[in-house]
C-alpha cells in the first residue's frame, strides 16, 4: 500500500516524521508547499522543504521544530555587519544547504532534482519532493499591504491582519514529475496537519492537484492543526478569524470538504464530531498532540490503522 503525505510546516513535518517511522520508503512519498521559498542574500531558501528534510535527518532544533539543532549565526552576524538585512534567520549549517541547493539549481537541475540530491546526501531514504518545479509565491493580501509568505510570518511575525491571499504564478504551474506519479499510484492520502491556507492550499493552487485528489480512488484522511481553538503552531487560528471563518477544528475541515474522507480531530474537541460527519467526513477522535518523537510515531500508526 502506498501513501502521499502532503505537509508544510511544523505540524506537516513532525507527522511526516512519524508516518516515515510507520511505513517503509517504498510506501511513502512526502511532498511538500513551496508557496514559502524565498531567494535571500542569493540563496533559494525552501523553508517547508528544509523543515520536513530536517526532520527525517534528525537535525530539527526541538525548541522550534524548524532550522538545525545547535545552531550557530556567525555568517549572519557579518552580514549584519556589512549592512545587510538579516530579519530572516539563517543559521551557519543551515546556508551550506542553501548555497548547495542554489548552486544545483544553476546548473539545470531542477528542485525536484535538487531535494532528492539533499536528501541522499543527509541519509534520508523516504522521497521528499516539491510540489512544483515551478515557482510559486504565496502573497497576503494585509491591512498594512501585499506581503510574501515569509515577510508576513517571520519579519511582521504574523501581526498584520489577513483579508486574502494568492498564488502568484499558480497558475502556469505543474505538478512536480514525483508528486505526479505519487497521486496516480498512491492508494492512500494524508493531510498532515499543516495551515490549510499557506501550507495546503499552494499545494491544491497547482493545476490538475485539486481535481486528482477529488478524484482519488484511495482513502484521504486530514489531521487538524487546530485543536482547542488554538493552532498548535503557526496563525492558522489567527487567519481563520481573520477570514470570518469557524476558529475550531470544523472549520478547517470546511476547508477540505470534498477532498476528504476521514477527519481526525483531538480529544479536546471530541464533542465537534457530529458537525464534521455533517460535512460528509467520517471523524475521528483521538490524542493528536505531538511533543516527542513516539508521538508523531503513534498519531501516524494510528493513521495506518485506520486506511489499511
Amino acid at each position: 500500500m502506498k501513501w502521499l503525505a502532503l505537509a508544510g510546516g511544523v505540524g506537516g513535518a513532525k507527522l511526516a516524521l512519524g508516518l516515515s517511522k510507520a511505513l517503509p520508503p517504498s510506501q511513502l512519498t512526502i511532498v511538500v508547499n513551496t508557496g514559502d521559498d524565498e531567494i535571500f542574500h542569493g540563496l533559494h531558501v525552501s523553508p517547508d522543504v528544509d523543515t520536513v528534510m530536517y526532520a527525517l535527518a534528525g537535525l530539527s532544533n526541538p525548541e522550534t521544530g524548524w532550522g538545525i539543532a545547535g545552531e550557530t549565526f556567525h555568517a549572519l552576524d557579518r552580514l549584519r555587519v556589512y549592512g545587510a538585512d538579516t530579519w530572516f534567520n539563517l543559521g551557519d549549517r543551515d546556508l551550506a544547504t542553501h548555497i548547495r541547493r542554489t548552486e544545483l539549481l544553476r546548473q539545470g537541475l531542477t528542485l525536484s532534482d535538487v531535494t532528492q540530491s539533499l536528501s541522499s546526501a543527509l541519509g534520508i531514504a523516504h522521497p521528499i519532493a516539491p510540489m512544483s518545479d515551478d515557482p510559486i509565491r504565496t502573497m497576503l493580501l494585509t491591512d498594512i499591504g501585499e506581503l510574501p509568505m515569509q515577510t508576513y510570518f517571520v519579519k511582521h511575525r504574523c501581526e498584520p491582519t489577513v483579508s486574502k491571499i494568492r498564488f502568484d504564478g499558480a497558475e502556469s504551474a505543474r505538478a512536480a514529475p514525483p508528486f505526479a506519479r505519487a497521486l496516480d499510484d498512491s492508494d492512500a492520502l494524508v493531510f498532515c496537519p499543516s495551515n490549510p491556507f499557506v501550507s495546503v492550499a499552494p499545494i491544491l493552487a497547482v493545476p490538475g492537484v485539486r481535481r486528482a485528489i477529488e478524484g482519488f480512488e484511495g482513502m484521504r484522511v486530514a489531521v487538524s492543526p487546530i485543536v482547542g481553538g488554538q493552532a498548535i503552531k503557526g496563525p492558522a487560528a489567527k487567519m481563520l478569524q481573520e477570514l470570518s471563518l469557524d476558529v475550531s477544528c470544523v472549520g478547517v475541515a470546511r476547508q477540505y470538504e470534498g477532498l476528504c474522507d476521514i477527519f481526525v480531530i483531538d480529544d479536546v474537541d471530541g464533542d465537534k464530531a457530529a458537525d464534521i460527519e455533517a460535512l460528509g467526513m467520517r471523524a475521528v477522535v483521538t490524542d493528536t498532540i505531538m511533543t516527542s518523537d513516539a508521538d508523531k510515531a503513534r498519531l501516524a500508526e494510528h493513521l495506518c490503522g485506520l486506511l489499511s
